[in-house]
Order: C-alpha cells, then structure tokens, then sequence
C-alpha cells in the first residue's frame, strides 16, 4: 500500500505546487453560520465606493473507494469513484453598513444535491443573510446549517477524514430555513456560545412545509479561551495551540409534526400515501467536545433521536420509518510538523428497540493519514476502516473500507 502510495503523493505535490502555491494563507475560517468578509482568503472584489464586496471561493473533493465483500475476502464488493463535493461559495456585504452580509453556497455533484430523496437536483445549499447588532450578537434569515451536532457544524472542507462519521450521516438535523441567533461572549479568560433557531422542519429547498415548525438549541463553553483563528470549527490540531483549549458543546431539536422520516432530512412521508395526522414528532440531542494542544486533537460526540409512540409504514412492500436511537463517536489525532496527521476514530451506532429487527447495531474502526499542503484548502486522505455489524435477521455485515481522497480550493 505504501508503494502505491509514493508515486500518487509525488503526482499531488507537483499538482498542488503549481496549481495551488499562491494560496497559502490559512482559509480555516470558513464557518457556515456566519459570512466571511475577511479578503485574506479566495478571490475578493469592492465596487469603487466600496459599498459591494464579494468573497468568492471553490472547494472539490474527488475520491476513490472500495468496499470489500467480506472481512477475509478483499474482492471488491463496491467501488465509488466520484466527485464527492464541489461547491462555490459567496460571501459579502451590500450597501455602506458592513453589519449586513449574506453568503450563498451552490453545490454541483449528484452526492451533494439529495436527488435521491427530493427527486430534483438541490443546488443551493446555503442562502443566508445576516445582521450583525453587536460585535457578540448577530442574527440570520435563510437557509442554511441549523446549530445542531458539532461535526455537522464544521465544514465538510475541514475534515480530518474523507468523510463525516457514521452518527452524524444518521443523526444530524443539516439545514433548514428560518430565523437563526447566535450569542458570543467572552468574560474575562473563558468563552461560551449560545444559537438558536426557529425553522420549517422540513429541510432546504422545499416549496411546501406544512403546519409543522422546528426549534433548535446550542450551548458551546470554552473554559481555556478561545481557539486560534477558530480552531473549534476544524478538526486537526493544525495550528499547534499553544496552550491547551478545550470546547463542550451540548445541543438539543424539536421538529414538530415532522413530514420527513428523519426531520428536515430523509424520505417525505406525504409523498408515501402518510396523511398529516400520522407525523411524528421528533426530538434529537447533542453532547460533544473538542480539545487540541500542541498538535494533538481529541473530538468527541453523542447523538440520539427519539419519537414518541414510533411508527413502521409498510408502504408499497417496502418498510418506510424514522431512524432512532443513538450513536457515539470519537476521534484522536497528532499533526507532525511537516503537516502529516495520523488520526485513529471509533464509531458506534445502536437502533432503538422498535427498529432493531430493521437495522444492525454497527461498529466501525478507521484510520486516517492525511498530508496536508496549504491545510484543509489542499490536502490528500487515506482512509482504511473496518466495519463490523454482529450477527442480525437483516444479515451479518462485516467488511473493510479503503478510501483515497484529494481535496483542492481557495
């Protein structure tokens, strides 16, 4: 494996060196829930007045993966060879108050779009615009991330594997549109967050949303100061902090009357012959934390969903229901100085009773190697992970995942 892996990392390098080399400052400050104004990062543009500014950036994520047939049989069983993600992003300001933003993401792969679930391409992914009352308090309208776990929070360009875990593809509660507060104060040497939202429940891109309305909440604490340059907001130690920094978060989700089977996400109900009066209502919760020192990087997080009085449709011979129950993940890594991490991750995902002759119980081991060029904007990924599901009447499911991974962007 590593054979193969030199003259792949010799090819990359010369690629991100002539493509990438003029990108060199640090871009981690991409943050979903708030604008980037800063010009320091991407291609930036001012109307000669200076009352129109736009940041402009792209990301992509192209990726090779196998799956095995079995644990003892490496005979690839599936092959996913995609662009996983390719996104342009628009950050600014319009008029000569600079409290008012906005940024705009578009996203262009199939994987990225919910085709499968919507049944049209969802291009836009993000459409906020922000005002910003206080330096501690600014507030949103639009569609965009709804505060809820951590790892669904940070961007998908600030991973340090290919791809988000397990518990947050299951449990996340992703993006809706609404009214959206968050709350950033500093006493003294500690910081706390505090983000609410009130939204459709029912997810982006949809024209209808029904009698249903969802209410979200999040509290972060960071009892050691804050993170450089938003250290909490990218997972690796990057940046090498200093002194230790440590961020707990706990979040928590209502969607009420809920028309998809996993709240602002997953299969509409309605479209499956479910009148109104059989929704559910759906609460998800949150617990995570994130803590880095001198290269090293520890992240943590436990989701769960829950729904009173559950139900299984069996609708078209086919068993349409909501995924329940919980999930833990946790990641450990160190970053060398010449910017190669080593990352190890254990995920543990556990249906809930009324789903569990549905669903296996699932344990899943990784290891990550990630070369990282000007950081997350450029970097390349390999993922080898073993995936083991006990005995089930759904059937034993134990194989391994290798996955290779390169991202570019400004």
């Amino acid at each position: 494996m590593l054979r193969l892996l030199l003259p792949f990392k010799f090819v990359l390098i010369l690629t991100i060196f002539t493509f990438g080399l003029k990108f060199q400052t640090f871009a981690q400050r991409e943050v979903d829930e708030r604008a980037v104004i800063n010009f320091d990062e991407g291609l930036g543009f001012f109307d000669p007045d200076s009352l129109f500014g736009v940041n402009i950036r792209f990301r992509m994520q192209n990726r090779l993966g196998v799956n095995t047939v079995s644990h003892s049989d490496f005979t690839p069983d599936q092959i996913e060879a995609s662009v996983r993600r390719l996104r342009l992003r628009f950050d600014g300001f319009l008029g000569s108050n600079e409290n008012f933003t906005y940024y705009l993401q578009l996203s262009f792969s199939r994987g990225d779009q919910d085709w499968d679930n919507s049944g049209f391409p969802n291009i836009i992914r993000d459409a906020m615009v922000f005002y910003t009352f206080h330096p501690d308090f600014y507030m949103g309208f639009g569609q965009g991330k709804l505060p809820g776990n951590r790892q669904r929070v940070v961007s998908s360009g600030a991973l340090q594997f290919t791809d988000r875990s397990a518990v947050n593809a299951i449990f996340n509660i992703d993006r809706d549109f609404g009214a959206m507060a968050y709350l950033h104060k500093k006493p003294g040497n500690i910081e706390y967050k505090v983000k609410a939202a009130i939204s459709s429940g029912v997810g982006r891109n949809i024209t209808t949303t029904g009698k249903g309305i969802s209410y979200t909440g999040r509290v972060e604490f960071l009892p050691l100061g804050g993170f450089k340059d938003d250290g909490d907001f990218f997972e690796g130690d990057l940046l090498r902090e200093q002194t230790p920094k440590l961020s707990v978060g706990a979040g928590t989700s209502y969607n009420h009357q809920a028309v998809r089977t996993l709240g602002q996400r997953g299969a509409f109900l309605d479209n499956r012959g479910v009148g109104s009066s059989d929704r559910q209502n759906i609460v998800s919760g949150f617990v995570d934390l994130i803590a880095k020192y001198n290269g090293w990087a520890f992240f943590a997080e436990y989701a769960s969903r829950n729904i009173d009085n559950q139900k299984i449709y069996e609708l078209s011979e086919q068993s349409v229901y909501s995924y329940t129950g919980w999930g833990l993940n946790s990641q450990f890594s160190y970053v060398f100085p010449s910017k190669f991490e080593l990352a190890a991750r254990y995920t543990h995902i556990s249906p809930d009773n009324a789903i569990s002759q549905l669903e296996n119980q699932r344990d899943i081991y990784t290891v990550g190697l990630t070369q990282y060029f000007s950081n997350h904007l450029n970097k390349v990924q390999l993922n080898i992970s073993y995936n083991d599901a006990p005995e089930h009447p759904m059937g034993t499911k134990r194989f391994w995942n290798f996955m290779i991974q390169v991202e570019t962007g400004i």
